[in-house]
């Protein structure tokens, strides 16, 4: 089993894949089947389709632009606080940061809701 914060390098990973397949892949190894995803601008995106719909949409609209796994704030139980930057590849200044929080079950994240800042 990978420790949380490899898990949530993960999760990190399935937004900058673009390949459909290869991040399927990803959302198979890093999120539950039945996972929710809640942002502000979503709300219950329910398993892997849905959230990579949206994963795409994003990507369309942030081109070249990548997610960074800021600072893992705390992990308790069997859940998780962390923040993420949204930026260039390598900038040193992001474009948004945000935090997420996630619930675990297992190796994997069974849901994730989202903060922008």
């Amino acid at each position: 089993m990978s420790t949380v914060n490899d898990l949530i390098q993960q999760y990190i990973d399935v937004w900058n894949e673009r390949d459909p397949a290869a991040r399927d892949a990803l959302l198979k190894a890093a999120l539950t089947e039945d996972s929710v995803y809640s942002d502000p601008d979503y709300a219950g995106l329910r398993g892997h389709g849905e959230l990579s719909a949206a994963i795409t949409k994003a990507q369309e609209k942030f081109g070249d632009l990548v997610f960074t796994l800021g600072t893992v704030i705390d992990v308790h139980h069997d859940t998780a606080l962390f923040t993420w930057k949204l930026g260039a590849p390598g900038g040193e200044k992001p474009v948004a940061t945000g935090y997420d929080f996630v619930e675990l079950a297992g190796d994997r994240i069974r849901r994730v809701v989202g903060f922008f800042e």
